[in-house]
């Protein structure tokens, strides 16, 4: 007989790790115990030593559906000889570094109980067990317990604490575990606060689905945070809820009630099936179809050809969806525009009061605000666009250990990264920092990480941008060496890490805009680059913005720009564009005199601008009402045609000095004469993305050549861009390139601080 100490780290607190361990040892005739540790588990196995090594191999081969097993130690102990293998309680020490599980979609077997007449738990909206529910947004603290969680006022019936105390049951240490008779509740109450009163014996689930089907807006409190819910066949609906939440223009996310119903309105196949109903339960962008059978209101999406869908995640919302009468929903985030989800009942009615007619909510609190994931196609590949809900924290895996180091992420789109040896947490979903509440997440944010990880970090890493609030707070705040970490430079190696790869690489990082250690906005690099450095190979030509950050806004101010550069203002006039009449002579004028005097005109090589040129002088877009709209709906203006039907346009390659910077001079003549003749808008889009596409490969393939690097990394907002992935992908690949793009991590802004931690371990 052997005895051995066993532990185990990663994601193996609060998702049924113990009883799992506790039956499989029962079956192996071992005896011992296993503990929470705020290191993982850690196990001692007594009994044969075939035995023992059966459960070891158990651990990773066999292990909870939301466990993330990670390093696995083991050391032989002297035997005991005891009589039996016991789950004891937590202790509660310093040093702290499980893993701490995502929030998990409602479980089959809960679903089950939830609709059987019979059970107790019948129709109640808050069922979970060990294999599904809330983690990361009631977690307060850890190990993970229920005191240490927003559970922690809600004591358990003799019924429920029976189930939790008993490790052969499914709710065997289920932190958020309730029922009707101890749980949290959920009631229904219009704007000014007061509970709406029901008949007797009235679910105020089925009359907030009535609310829904009459045309009513419902503010509803989900797993990590509101949203704001409508009937999505409503046109009525939609628009009042766009006009309400002061958000024009910006495609809304469906909640369906399952997967025949997203077949309906979109193309899917295997894989897109699985990542609708898997555990993480994100929005997944989907290809409508060209006739959908569900009547939607056009205004859900207005200009896109793909629809944001889900699937409903807690119990609440499949309750809700069957109350109104499986109608797809229109469930967006619960906030105002550029502020953060609303997470608090009193917070709700005050800032929502003005745009939903009824609140639904619920006495759960919650502690960190999470919003839903937004994951896209790419040929084979699925990556996240934002990875928040059913993702954060889940660590990274990194190819080797590194010392401790904080990272704050960007300005738009923001997250915080922790490094702690080979693992690598990224926050949820933060968004733009501006000031104010959204601020006030950040740091929120920044000191929950620190706290659930329990890091005291060597270094903090941020954006070298000056006016960045997360470069502000870590210069101000941070108490640690700080490593200011260039824009670009972080996006290539944010990809690295995700794809485990190490060395030098040959990185295109393409977006709108990124400080420049020049002084110039950068935003079409090419750079040799790996963690400790890089070096600008090459990038898009530069252009003025006559007005700064107000031309990215007013996208036509670029395409002035830009198209009177490249082919001079006098014939650009000439061709009687009917953009200049409709935005004024003297709007004209006064750009104009800006881009010759060279007066609030900052130098910007950014590929986002491109797409914006474009798109004004496509008529696409000439106001942009959200972040990267012009180019969202240029890339869905070209998905309407192929290749085949594309125009062709050309540049010319052109090195200064050491440097590649392509001549788009002849791209950009051809679309503006396209634009004036009787070119169809589709065709110059598609086209526009042709050529963009030839562009970075030429430049690739000369800069592989001359620096002998074969493996590119892509990175940078322009990569949520389906068309341009996949094509850009296979033209490398036909070149013998070794291509690399992002998987767990968003290419944009939200992958950032996942780079600027790695780069600052290394230097």
């Amino acid at each position: 007989m052997v005895r051995e100490r066993i532990t185990v780290g990663g994601i193996v607190q609060g998702v049924g790790f113990r009883p799992f361990v506790y039956r499989l040892a029962r079956e192996l005739a071992l005896t011992g115990r296993i503990v929470n540790t705020v290191h993982g588990v850690e196990i001692e196995a007594e009994g044969r030593p075939g035995n023992v090594e059966q459960l070891v191999r158990a651990l990773r081969a066999d292990a909870p559906p939301l466990a993330r097993v990670g390093a696995i130690g083991r050391r032989p102990v002297e035997p005991e000889g005891g009589s039996d293998f016991r789950i004891e309680n937590s202790p509660t020490a310093e040093g702290r570094t499980a893993g701490v599980a995502p929030d998990s979609a409602v479980c089959a077997d809960c679903l089950a109980e939830m609709c059987n007449r019979s059970d107790r738990r019948w129709r109640y909206p808050f069922i979970n067990c060990t294999n599904c529910g809330p983690r990361y947004t009631i977690i307060t603290d850890i190990p993970y317990d229920r005191p240490t969680t927003t559970m922690a006022g809600f004591e358990m019936c003799p019924d429920c604490r029976q189930e939790y105390e008993n490790p052969l049951d499914r709710r065997f240490h289920a932190q958020p575990n309730a029922c009707p008779l101890c749980g949290p509740r959920a009631w229904l109450a219009t704007a000014d606060g007061s509970e709406l009163e029901l008949a007797a014996g009235e679910d105020p689930l089925h009359v907030a689905g009535r609310l829904l089907r009459r045309g009513h807006l419902l503010a509803v409190k989900g797993l990590g945070g509101f949203h704001l819910a409508c009937d999505a066949t409503s046109e009525k609906a939609v628009a009042t809820l766009r006009s309400r939440k002061r958000r024009q223009g910006k495609p809304f996310a469906l909640m369906l009630p399952g997967l025949a119903a997203v077949e309906r309105i979109c193309r899917t196949d295997r894989t897109a099936r699985a990542w609708l109903a898997s555990a993480a339960r994100p929005i997944l962008l989907l290809p409508k179809r060209k006739r959908p059978a569900s009547g939607l209101a056009l205004s859900v999406s207005p200009g896109m050809e793909e629809h944001g869908v889900m699937l409903p995640y807690t119990p609440l919302h499949y309750l809700l969806l069957e109350a109104a009468g499986d109608l797809p929903l229109v469930m967006t985030s619960g906030n105002m525009s550029d502020e953060p989800i609303v997470i608090d009942n009193e917070g709700a009615l005050d800032s929502l009061a003005q745009v939903a007619d009824y609140f639904l909510l619920h006495d759960r609190p919650i502690r960190m605000r999470n919003d839903d994931s937004v994951m896209r196609r790419a040929g084979r590949k699925v990556f996240p666009v934002r990875r928040s809900r059913g993702f954060a924290p889940r660590p990274v895996r990194l190819r080797r250990k590194l010392p401790p180091v904080l990272a704050v992420g960007g300005q738009l789109k923001n997250t915080v990264c922790l490094v702690r040896g080979r693992d690598a947490f990224i926050s949820q979903h933060v968004g733009d920092i501006d000031g104010g509440d959204s601020y006030r997440f950040f740091v929120d944010t920044v000191g929950q990480m620190l706290r659930l990880f329990e890091l005291e970090p060597d270094r903090v890493a941020c954006d070298m941008h000056p006016g960045y609030q997360s470069s502000r707070w870590a210069r101000r705040h941070g108490g640690k060496p700080v490593v200011e970490v260039q824009h670009h430079h972080a996006h290539i190696v944010s990809c690295m890490a995700d794809n485990g790869i190490t060395g030098r690489v040959l990185g295109v990082a393409l977006d709108g805009t990124g400080y420049g250690p020049d002084g110039t906005l950068w935003g079409g690099e090419f750079l040799a680059a790996d963690e400790s450095g890089f070096e600008r190979l090459g990038h898009l030509p530069l252009c003025k913005l006559p007005g700064g950050e107000a031309a990215i806004r007013h996208t036509w101010r670029t395409a002035r720009s830009l198209f009177g550069a490249a082919m001079g203002m006098e014939k650009l006039d000439k061709l009687g564009l009917e953009l200049w009449s409709r935005v004024g002579r003297d709007a004209v004028s006064t750009v104009d005199r800006m881009i010759s005097t060279g007066i609030n005109c900052p130098l910007s090589s950014g590929c986002g601008r491109l797409f914006d040129a474009v798109a004004a002088l496509t008529g696409v877009c000439t106001e942009a009402l959200y972040e990267g709209q012009a180019a969202v709906e240029l890339e869905a203006m070209a998905t309407r045609v192929s290749s085949a039907r594309a125009r062709k346009y050309e540049f010319r390659l052109n090195q200064s000095g050491a440097m590649v910077v392509p001549d788009l001079a002849p791209l950009l003549e051809a679309v503006a004469v396209d634009c004036a003749g009787s070119v169809e808008p589709p065709e110059i889009a598609r086209g526009f993305h042709d050529c963009l596409v030839s562009v970075i490969s030429a430049v690739c393939r000369r800069l592989s050549a001359e620096s002998g690097l074969n493996r590119v990394v892509l990175s940078g907002g322009v990569f949520n861009n389906r068309l341009i992935l996949e094509s850009l992908g296979c033209r490398l690949r036909g070149l013998g390139l070794r291509v690399y793009s992002h998987r767990e991590v968003p290419p944009g802004d939200g992958g950032i601080s996942l780079g600027q931690a790695v780069i600052a371990a290394h230097n």
